[in-house]
């Protein structure tokens, strides 16, 4: 059975010029599946959740039929999508993937001379997740009051706004604009 198509958006473009936005390009890389024009696609993260079909795909500008996982590819939208579409959020297969605002995750800090500092309980951290990146607050386990460099933990991570999310998901952080560590998502929230 073919995986469901799921392409991270990362960038976003007007499809042509003039007062009216017709079309609007999203560019990515399709990370599984495959999408044909005509097909049905669903917008999900930071509060999307618009179906819409996709009326062309282009490759390196050309005009293509179909594209699959690996290729990094323009779909031109409807151009209603034009002020829900941004970079981080996710098309997908319709109900294939959702978006989360809330996860557990086995979470590592990098040694302090790679940049890892204490983490502590509620501190707000930068996540990177696919082109999303999106503040989030850390609670640390019961008996827990910091995370220190290479130590590793599994916490419950809330964050600002909803993103596409599954579990084995792999994502790393920032702490004070620097590169802290990495983690796993391990079991998604309500």
């Amino acid at each position: 059975m073919e995986q469901p198509f799921l392409m991270v958006v990362e960038d976003v473009f007007p499809g042509n010029k003039g007062w009216v936005v017709r079309e609007v390009l999203a560019t990515g890389r399709i990370e599984r599946g495959r999408v044909s024009t005509g097909d049905e696609v669903e917008l999900v993260g930071f509060g999307g959740g618009a179906l819409a079909r996709v009326a062309g795909i282009e490759l390196f500008r050309q005009g293509i039929d179909e594209a699959e996982a690996g290729m990094n590819v323009a779909l031109r939208l409807p151009g209603a999508l034009a002020e829900e579409l941004e970079r981080g959020q996710v098309l997908a297969t319709p109900g294939s993937i959702g978006a989360r605002a809330a996860f557990i995750a086995d979470m590592a800090v990098l040694p302090e001379k790679e940049g890892g500092a204490e983490v502590l309980a509620g501190q707000e951290l930068d996540f990177y997740l696919r082109a999303a990146a999106v503040r989030g607050v850390v609670t640390l386990p019961h008996g827990l009051d910091a995370l220190r460099p290479v130590h590793m933990a599994t916490v419950t991570v809330r964050l600002e706004r909803p993103v596409a999310l599954e579990d084995g998901q792999h994502f790393p952080f920032r702490h004070r604009g620097r590169a802290a560590g990495s983690g796993t998502v391990t079991r998604l929230l309500d």
